[in-house]
């Protein structure tokens, strides 16, 4: 199955939120704010993090933006901060709606790519909203970039994971012929 977004619109289609303070982690973070705009419930333990991304806007203020993916929720997502936010919506990473915001835009283009850690500095001038002849996304390659011979493909591991859980160990069975590529992966909660 295609990978698909979910995303709410203002005046451009985006998913963003804060921190609430010193006292609250990342992690608590994405639960809170898929909470608080979208009425989903997310547990801790399905929060994967997907990639970081170092943003400059038009005006030069920079931070630092943290992409992740929820394996899994409860609920039905549906607007619950209306005053600013009129609409979301499911869509194919390949049929990103328009206008969307140009830092949102980036983070998913770097998600999509498997990219793990971008640069998106926008220039003075650059739209607010993404505009292809303005994408300023750079991705930075990881140390990590082709799999070892001893770890399937990212693709294999995110499936595996929605089926076994966080995976404790893989295990090549591969079949003593060429080609032949076979994975049993054991999960953290005993699941095979």
């Amino acid at each position: 199955m295609p990978r698909r977004v979910f995303l709410q619109h203002a005046s451009a289609w985006r998913t963003s939120g804060h921190l609430d303070g010193a006292h609250e982690d990342i992690v608590e973070g994405v639960v809170r704010e898929a909470w608080e705009e979208t009425g989903v419930t997310i547990a801790a333990e399905d929060v994967r993090a997907a990639v970081t991304m170092h943003h400059r806007s038009p005006g030069g203020e920079g931070r630092i933006g943290v992409l992740f993916e929820a394996l899994r929720w409860e609920g039905t997502p549906h607007v619950r901060e209306p005053p600013v936010c009129d609409a979301m919506d499911w869509f194919g990473l390949d049929n990103l709606p328009d206008p969307m915001v140009a830092y949102c835009r980036a983070g998913l283009d770097a998600y999509r790519s498997g990219a793990r850690l971008a640069v998106h500095f926008q220039r003075p001038g650059d739209a607010i909203a993404y505009v292809p002849e303005q994408d300023r996304l750079r991705l930075i390659p990881t140390t990590d970039a082709s799999p070892e011979p001893n770890n399937p493909e990212p693709p294999l591991r995110r499936f595996a994971e929605q089926a076994v859980g966080r995976i404790a160990q893989w295990t090549d069975t591969s079949w003593a012929r060429d080609g032949s590529r076979v994975w049993r992966a054991r999960g953290t909660a005993g699941g095979t």
